[in-house]
């Protein structure tokens, strides 16, 4: 009985861990779409219309351009949730990780998320 529960856990740590894992273009192709990718970099064109939200996927370390003002709700695998509101033109660096984003605003979402196969040079 004791080896059924350490099995039903680990298949559900296992299942947990990869629902996490997810690759946005494959589970969410709607909002994002592959521009470029090569061996250093994979290249998002990210769109949400006003409302619309995700589901739970991971991006690995990425820079992140927005193309328009945004409102947006992140949700993590925690339950803990975040708001987010940039500007126009705004670049940031985003932590590897997984999330689920949700449209809060009353304008489109649209971004470029040049997502980091390797590990920055260090100077």
């Amino acid at each position: 009985m004791k080896r059924s529960l350490f099995v039903v856990a680990a298949l559900l740590c296992l299942s947990a861990a990869a629902a996490r894992a997810q690759d946005p273009v494959q589970v969410d192709p709607k909002h994002y779409t592959v521009v470029f990718e090569n061996d250093a970099v994979r290249v998002l064109r990210i769109h949400y219309a006003p409302g619309e939200k995700s589901v739970m996927h991971y991006h690995p370390q990425a820079v992140a351009v927005f193309l328009g003002d945004m409102s947006t709700k992140f949700t993590y695998p925690d339950g803990k949730t975040e708001m987010m509101t940039v500007k126009m033109g705004d670049v940031r660096l985003t932590p590897a990780g997984a999330h689920l984003p949700e449209n809060t605003g009353s304008t489109p979402v649209d971004l470029v998320l040049v997502e980091l196969k390797t590990k920055p040079a260090m100077p």
